[in-house]
Formats: C-alpha cells, structure tokens, sequence
C-alpha cells in the first residue's frame, strides 16, 4: 500500500510596510459599510427600481403586397427603424453631445484653417443673403436665423463685421412692426389666460425679434465705442462709422421702437468729441430729423436730457452745432405755454371748468361704460396715440431742460457757444415766462460788462507776442458779443406782451440803448464789420499756421445759425430802438435826433454796403419821425443850446440838437453811386414830412 504524500503547509509571504495601512484602511471601510447597511431599506429600493422587460418591436406601417397567385405577403420594417437606444444612458448621453454642439455653436465663430480671408468674405456674402431670404420668405418659422446672423458678424475679419451690421441693418429695418413690443412680465392681465396657437407662435417670434436686435444695438454700441480709441483711418475707426451710420438709420426710421435710448446714446456719444467729420455730421442731422418729425414728444425730451446730460459732463466744452439743435424741436412752433428754467405755466381756459351735471346710470350702464373706456384705452395703447395731454406735459419738461442749459451757458460766458445760445433765447422769446425775464436780461447785462473788460484786456495785450496761447482755445468777438445781447434783449421784449407790463415787471434796457449808443463809432472802425461769423478770412501772417485754420466745411456749409454779419446785427439793434414795433411813436426825440447825428458820423467810416443800410435806416427813420429830427438838417433854426458831445456816457446827455447832419454834404460826393442816392432818399423823406 502506497503512503499518501506529505501535504505541503503553504505560507504566507511576509507584510510590507505599505501594506500595513492600506489594509487597515480597507477594514474602516468595510466596517462603515456594514454598520451603513442597516439603514438601507432594500425593499423600497427594489419597488421603485425599474423593470426590463423585452422590447416592443415597432410595427410596420407598410402596406402588404398581393402576389400574383393570390397570396399576401406582409413586409416588415427595416432593423435600423425599428432599432432603439438600449438604455436612458445612451440618450442621455446623445442629449448631452447635442447640447455640448449647441454650446459650441453660440461662441465666437471658429477661423477656416487655410482658407483665404477673400474666400471667406464671399462666403459669409452667401451665408447672409441666404439668411436674410429666408427671412423674408417666412418670419415664425425662423426665428434662429436671428442668432446665426449675428454669429457671422462675430468673425474677426473686419469686412465681414461691416457686411453683416449692414445686412441686419437692412433686414430689421423691414421686419420691425410699427408698434412698441412690450415684455410679457409687463402683459399681466393674461399671465393666467390660457393662449392660442397662433398667438404663443406671434409671441415666440416677437420676443425672438426683440432679442437680437437688441442684441444687434449692443454691437453698434461697442463698435462705436471702440471706434474712438483708435487712430483716424485705421480699421477700427471704419467699423465704427458704419456703426453710427446704422444707428442714425435706426433711430430716423423707427424712432418708436424699444431701445430708442440706446440709439440716442450712441448719437450723443459721437457728438461728445470736439473732432467735427462725417460721422458727427450723420448724428446732427439724424437729431435734427427726430426733433423735426417727432409727434409723440417723447422721443425729442430723451434727446434732450441725454444732450444736457452731455455737456453739463463736458463742461459745455462741445461744437456749436450740437447747442444749435434745440432750434428744431417741434415745441417751438407748437407749444402754447410758458416756461423758465424751473417751472412752466400751461396755457388754458381762464377760470375753472363748470361741473358737469351728473346722471344717473344704472349698476349695468355703469359696468358696460367702464369696460367701454378700458377697451378704448387697450385700442388707444395699441394705436400708439398720444394724447394732448401728455405731449403737452413732455414737451414742457423739454423746455424746461432746454432753458436750462441756456441759463448755464450764459452764466459760465462760453465764448463759442454765445451766438447760439443768445440767438436760440431769441427764437424762444414767446415762451419764456415773464419772471424769468429779469433774471435773464440780468445776465445778458452781465455779458456785455464782460465782453467790454475781455475787448480792454485784448487791446493792452496786443503787443505782447511772446505770450503762448492754447491753439485751439475759440477766438472771442466781444463787439459781436454785445450786439447778440442787444438783440436778444428787445427780441424778447417784442415776443409777447410782456412790452404792455414792463412798469409791473420793472424791465429797463436803457442799459442796451446807452452802451449801443456807445459802440457806434468804434463799430464803424471795425475791419471786419461785413464779415459773419463763420465768414472765411485772411490767414494773418503773423500768427501761428494752427490757429489760422478754419471750421469744417460741413458744418459751416450746414450752420444756419448765427451767421448773421456784424452790419446786419447793428441794423437789428437799432431798428429795435427807434423803430420798435410796440412803440413806435413814444420813442424820445433826444433819443431819435442823438442817434441819426450818431449814424450820420459814422456812415462816413463804413464800408459802401454797410453805408447804404445805415441810410436806408435813416430814410425810415424820417418817413416815420420826420418832423422831430429836421431840425438837424437845418442850420439856421437849431432846437439847443452849447456843443454836442458823441462821445458822452449818456443818449440824453449828448446834446443832439446842438448840432447839424453837415455829413450829408460829403456823402453826396461818395464814391458809390447807390450812396450819393442813399442821401438824397433821406433828403427827400424829410422834406416830404
């Protein structure tokens, strides 16, 4: 009998040192499975999970075949239609790959590797022609096409840029309707009513609309924001044009959509900088053509604020073309109130309104005439009508922003911007409220005061030329100066009534008479008395070639403001004090006999135009008050005693009649044949009286 081998005792190999912690490590963690265990609840956990059943296979929706003998033969769907996913995971995990694609898809636009920029530019030329035709073939069902437009434009080839804002530009221009689109959180009465078909597919595509454009608003924002950084002529510089020029288009074509102010924003921004080019020009005129078309009111006190805003930030540091603006709102020829820079007085029926009698309604007539008045509310709303009312009440908020901004200028004397702001006073003298009227005539006699210590400062340094100027600091006009406050002065005396209480209102403008009275004869010395404001002189050899540069041409081209030569503000100045329309015959005679003297002195001095309006003056001046100044034609019967004096500080204290027109003798041998017939019209006006 065989003996059995010796079983063999296997060992186990000694532990390591990384063992040791590893193991006793597993144990915690399996202890704290264990002792976790007992809390499952294995049962609950088993009911709700789910049962895997076999797969229905789909049915063939094929019709059977009929064979030739007879039989029918019934075909069966193809595998891979009837295949589906196996588990959730796999849909889940196709979800998640779409939704990784979608992502990828809303960032910026990857570059073509090896693709030439020309070829790429041709093809986003396809790409959005094709868009926009598919736009304009069926608006609700492409409501993406909106997002996948902007996309292109968020290549960083720079044509591409302009193609596709010119293109939106284009396609939004069409497809906005020509109402507001308000939120839905604003629509609550129908959060809870339950909506039809057609109108959720209305809504889906309108609040589609409204997300990109104002996605679109915020490109040409950043466009034209970025546009100021750069240099002139650089690429940046371009986008940014034909950023402003789709916002002027915009905001001149639908002014009432949403994000008007937006628009407005960028206009303003652009008409912020004190370079004047083609594009400041395109925001001036499309503010112009808002002021001038707008029928709402709003649109224009947007305009303003944003404006006033502006320069109140610049330091009213801006051209004078954006301050010119005002001249054409709407308000100017429409609005019947009064107003000062902090209050307005509306225009309305004197006393109070009778009390309707009431009558009587039934609880019925009364319920169907207020759903009567809400229906007509709704159809108001939806029409976009703006009552009487409420344009009244935005267009005296717009005036009371535009007197304000003229109330500041005056009071911090911004020399570039006077002739706008005491010409636009002039054009809204019929508005102004009359205790706003001493303030204001204070402040032009504040103006004049110093526009005479600016002309002394001038002349004493005159001689200085080793004195450094800033270059493009504006050159001051002071005689100019005065001669706007003169008219701006009697322009708002003859604007309304308030000539009839000027005893109530204590308005004195001997002020402006004596100091026009004063400035004749260095007028008439004045070189450049036929030349206007933005007339072009001269380069003056002597001074630097920076500061002899003239304003663009644009804007002088399209500058219709102030413009006027200093003859033909004279002319202004004194046909308001001796031929003023309210008084024509209470003007005093030392006042009339002071200034003909005056005028006839200086006519020798003047130039041959100027010459001629100041004794076409004169002649009008004899026609209507002959008989109180012929005595100054006549030598042998003068009125007063002792010697004239031109140069006094006073009209009355001149001692006009004191004196004779002996000048009238010498202009008859003028070298201008219109002036020698000049003085003989005056001659003859006289003796016809």
């Amino acid at each position: 009998m065989a003996s059995r081998p010796a079983k063999k005792r296997k060992l186990t190999p000694p532990q390591s040192d990384d063992e040791g912690p590893s193991r006793k490590s597993s144990a915690k963690i399996q202890k704290a499975f264990i002792k976790n265990a007992a809390n499952w609840d294995l049962e609950q956990a088993y009911e709700t999970k789910a049962r895997k059943g076999k797969k229905k296979e789909k049915e063939s929706t094929r019709l059977p075949l009929k064979l030739p003998g007879g039989r029918v033969q019934k075909f069966s769907a193809p595998v891979n239609e009837v295949q589906s996913e196996e588990s959730d995971g796999d849909w889940l995990e196709g979800s998640g790959d779409e939704s990784a694609d979608d992502a990828a898809s809303d960032g910026p636009a990857p570059e073509k590797p090896g693709v030439p920029e020309h070829q790429q530019i041709l093809e986003a030329k396809e790409e959005l022609a094709k868009i926009a035709s598919i736009l304009n073939e069926g608006l609700e069902e492409n409501v993406g096409a909106f997002k996948a437009m902007a996309k292109i434009g968020q290549s960083k080839i720079p044509t591409i840029q302009k193609l596709t804002l010119a293109t939106q530009l284009a396609v939004y221009k069409d497809l906005i309707p020509g109402y507001r689109i308000r939120p839905i959180s604003e629509d609550s009465s129908l959060q809870g009513e339950k909506l039809s078909k057609e109108v959720r597919k209305s809504r889906t595509y309108e609040q589609s609309l409204i997300a990109g454009y104002q996605a679109y608003v915020k490109d040409l924002t950043r466009y034209a924001k970025a546009g100021r950084k750069h240099a002139e002529g650089s690429q940046g510089r371009g986008i940014a044009s034909v950023a402003i020029t789709c916002a002027c288009t915009l905001l001149t074509a639908v002014p009432h959509f949403n994000f008007r102010g937006d628009l407005i924003k960028i206009l303003v921004g652009k008409l912020s900088t004190r370079h004047v080019d083609e594009d400041f020009n395109k925001c001036l005129q499309a503010l112009e053509t808002l002021f001038i078309e707008d029928e709402e009111g709003r649109p224009a006190m947007e305009a303003v604020s944003l404006l006033s805003k502006m320069m109140r930030a610049r330091e009213y540091q801006v051209n004078e073309g954006v301050v010119n603006l005002f001249l054409h709102l709407r308000l100017l020829s429409e609005f019947a109130g009064k107003a000062s820079k902090d209050s307005v007085e509306r225009a309305g029926p004197e006393g109070r309104k009778p009390k309707a009698k009431k009558e009587f309604r039934t609880k019925r007539e009364r319920k169907q005439l207020k759903e009567q008045k809400a229906l007509q509310k709704d159809m108001a709303n939806a029409d976009a009508l703006v009552s009487h009312e409420e344009r009244d009440r935005t267009q005296s908020e717009t005036l009371k922003l535009v007197f304000a901004t003229y109330f500041r200028i005056l009071k911090l004397r911004a020399p570039h911007l006077m002739g706008a702001v005491l010409e636009g006073l002039a054009k809204y003298a019929h508005l102004i409220n009359q205790d706003f009227f001493g303030d204001l005539l204070e402040a032009l006699k504040d103006l004049i005061r110093h526009s005479d210590a600016v002309g002394d400062e001038d002349e004493d340094e005159d001689g200085d030329e080793g004195v450094e100027g800033d270059d493009d600091a504006p050159v001051r006009n002071p005689s100019r100066e005065a001669l706007l406050c003169t008219v701006t002065a009697f322009a708002l005396l003859a604007g309304q009534d308030a000539h009839n209480a000027r005893a109530d209102l204590h308005l004195d403008l001997s002020f402006f008479t004596t100091h026009l009275f004063q400035t004749l004869f260095p007028l008439s010395l004045n070189a450049d008395l036929e030349l206007g404001a933005k007339s072009l002189h001269l380069p003056d050899p002597n001074l630097p070639a920076s500061s002899s540069s003239t304003p663009h041409p644009t804007t002088a081209a399209r500058n219709k403001v102030n413009l006027q030569t200093t003859t033909v503000l004279l002319i202004r100045c004194l046909t308001s004090v001796l031929l003023a329309p309210w008084n024509t015959r209470s003007v005093p005679p030392l006042r009339l006999a002071a200034f003909t003297k005056q005028l006839a002195t200086a006519s020798l001095h003047m130039p041959e135009r100027s010459a001629q309006a100041v004794l076409a003056l004169l002649a009008d001046v004899g026609g209507t008050h002959g008989r109180r100044v012929a005595a100054l034609w006549n030598t042998e019967e003068r009125k007063g005693d002792g010697a004239f004096h031109p140069l006094s500080e006073s009209v009355e204290g001149s001692n006009p009649y004191a004196a004779t027109v002996w000048e009238g003798e010498i202009l008859r041998r003028h070298y201008c044949p219109k002036v020698r017939e000049g003085v003989r019209i005056v001659e003859r006006s006289l003796v016809e009286r």
